[in-house]
């Protein structure tokens, strides 16, 4: 017998030639010229409901005959091709898998196990519309075949056809016996589809076939929740309870439904229920928490909020997320020490966990325990030394500390996990300007600043300190150019401002300059004695010594600094009163802080620059 043969583009334009549902079957032979009849006058090729019946007999007949006559060559021929199809799907590898598994249709259309392959191969690589048109095929030539009708209702799914999808599944629980649990399937359609009546119709039938089920109870009363119709809901969660008094799930989802409808005491009840039942349950505690909070009875409220962080069985991120609520109202008096408290607790009940020392860290920066923050953070950091916004916060505590060791011990550390992070060098440079160590310092900042290009504002703050940084190394050039670009930037930049204006001073040099940048500070800050001071020093260096003076009795009436009392020694110098000046430089040396010429100063009672 001469083989069969059908070329793969050959079966697809005759899958998509034909009818959808139709695909997979033969055409029937026509039936016999002598057995049509001939057509009336007006009616052209009309045929009897008797006749086509007949037809469609035939049609079977031929189908059968033909499913006869298929030799065991073909079906050895078409069950290899499909099962090496089968594994070619397996293998994720579709080309492969639909080129044989075509050749098994061409040989055997009627199979409605290789129509279903097919499908699933086609929504697997994203076919959809070939996909449809085989699930159809096998669902019509296996009817009795459920997963042919999942996989029908899937693919309409997918491309979010829920009407058809539904029809699939109501035709299934019609057609296909035992099939009656495939109702929760249809009413989850209908849910997507927010045909909410409808859903619930169909969980009731679920219900009269299958009797009373805790999951449609509650699928109920998540519905009643989205019609708004509190009572019903309520009423489904009573039932829920009643059948199952020692499931707490359902009794803690009642009280919180309780809860989030202002029916405060019903709730308290129904998660007092829950304690009976489970005496340490967080979940109750959290629901009692807020009901408490709701009522205005701040002590309780925080009494079983605690009682719920003391459970382990509260997951560490459920605290932090309590936490972080927290945070975002610090720093408020009447709530920081609750949260503190909150953060012990969850570092006792979580002792190994970063995220507990963290959030723990991140309160106690805000209610300035700067110190126990940073043991906190480095705490962390054991845990988890991934987390580049936890080193961050060390090194700007120990900056803020001024604990230049600390500084530069964690900055280093931090910098050999993450080099391309900007502030970390920016951090590290300032260590090394607070150990007088400035070359190393401007190390630091110039590589820093290559990082910052994109973030205008920290490459201000890095030329602020590489002007600063410059300055000590007397590489003044350089050391203005940069206090020059910061001030681009920010006109209005205080340290830059002041600094500059400051060594310009001190250098005898651009002193209109360092009088235009050290005025605009004093008028900004006029009770500020660092920039009075910086002031006076521009005007004591243009000869200016009443407006010094003016300048540095106002710095002198909140400044206890010894580098302005001996200021001001030196423009009392300046105007004649020497014994006054003299006074002054005592009072400067006790003080502390003053220049390494204070004590010839003072011995010789005369005034050395």
């Amino acid at each position: 017998m001469r083989s069969v043969f059908i070329s793969l583009s050959l079966a697809l334009s005759l899958l998509l030639l034909a009818e959808p549902g139709q695909a997979q079957q033969r055409p029937a032979a026509p039936a016999p010229a002598d057995k049509v009849r001939e057509s009336k006058p007006g009616k052209p090729g009309k045929l009897s409901r008797k006749e086509r019946k007949e037809l469609a007999r035939r049609a079977e007949l031929e189908e059968a005959s033909q499913q006869r006559q298929l030799s065991d060559r073909d079906r050895g021929m078409s069950e290899s091709f499909f099962v090496d199809g089968v594994k070619y799907v397996l293998l994720e590898d579709y080309n492969k898998a639909l080129e044989r598994l075509l050749k098994a249709y061409a040989l055997n259309p009627a199979n409605a196990a290789i129509s279903y392959k097919i499908a699933e191969t086609n929504l697997l690589s994203g076919n959809l519309k070939d996909a449809t048109n085989f699930a159809q095929a096998a669902v019509k030539l296996d009817p009795k075949n459920a997963y042919y009708y999942l996989l029908l209702a899937q693919i309409y799914a997918s491309q979010k056809q829920y009407d058809q999808a539904t029809k699939v599944y109501a035709q299934l629980i019609q057609d296909v016996p035992d099939s009656g649990y495939y109702l929760f399937n249809l009413a989850d359609l209908y849910l997507a589809q927010g045909k909410l009546t409808d859903a619930l119709a169909t969980l009731e039938r679920a219900e009269k076939q299958f009797g009373a089920l805790d999951e449609v109870s509650f699928k109920k009363q998540q519905i009643y929740l989205k019609q708004n119709n509190l009572d019903k809901a309520l009423q489904e969660g009573e039932v829920l309870i009643k059948a199952n008094p020692d499931e707490i799930r359902y009794v803690l989802a009642q009280a919180e439904m309780y809860a989030a409808n202002n029916r405060l005491p019903d709730a308290i009840r129904v998660a007092e229920q829950a304690l009976r039942t489970d005496p340490e349950n967080p979940q109750a505690h959290m629901i009692m928490a807020d009901v408490y909070r709701q009522q205005g009875n701040a002590a309780e409220s925080e009494k079983q909020i605690k009682l719920a962080f003391e459970s382990p069985g509260l997951d560490i991120d459920d605290k932090v997320r309590v936490l972080v609520d927290f945070i975002k109202q610090l720093p408020n008096p009447k709530l920081e020490q609750t949260a503190l408290d909150l953060a012990a607790i969850t570092i006792r009940v979580h002792p190994k966990d970063a995220k507990a020392y963290s959030v723990a860290g991140d309160i106690q920066t805000l209610t300035n325990h700067k110190k126990d923050a940073r043991d906190n953070y480095l705490k962390a950091i054991k845990y988890d030394n991934t987390r580049y916004q936890i080193w961050q916060q060390v090194v700007l505590i120990d900056a803020e500390l001024n604990q230049t060791d600390s500084l530069l011990t964690h900055s280093e550390r931090a910098l050999e996990l993450f080099p391309n992070q900007a502030p970390l060098w920016f951090y590290n440079g300032v260590g090394y300007m607070l150990k007088k160590q400035p070359t190393k310092g401007v190390k630091s900042l110039e590589y820093g600043r290559k990082l910052a290009t994109d973030n205008p504002e920290l490459l201000a703050q890095f030329d602020t300190q590489l002007g600063d940084a410059y300055h000590e190394l007397k590489d003044y050039k350089k050391s203005d150019a940069a206090y020059e670009a910061a001030l681009t930037f920010d006109a209005n930049n205080a340290q830059a401002l002041n600094n500059y204006s400051y060594f310009l001073s001190i250098r005898g040099e651009k002193l209109d300059r360092a009088k235009e940048m050290a005025g605009k500070l004093v008028k900004q800050f006029p009770e500020n004695d660092t920039y009075l001071d910086t002031y006076a020093w521009v005007l004591y260096k243009q000869k200016d010594y009443a407006g010094a003076r003016q300048s540095l009795e106002k710095a002198l009436q909140t400044s206890k600094d010894g580098t302005v009392i001996e200021h001001y020694g030196d423009v009392l110098y300046q105007l004649g009163e020497k014994d006054k000046a003299h006074a002054e430089w005592l009072r400067a040396k006790k003080t502390g802080g003053t220049s390494e010429l204070i004590d010839r100063k003072i011995k010789d009672k005369k005034l050395y620059e």
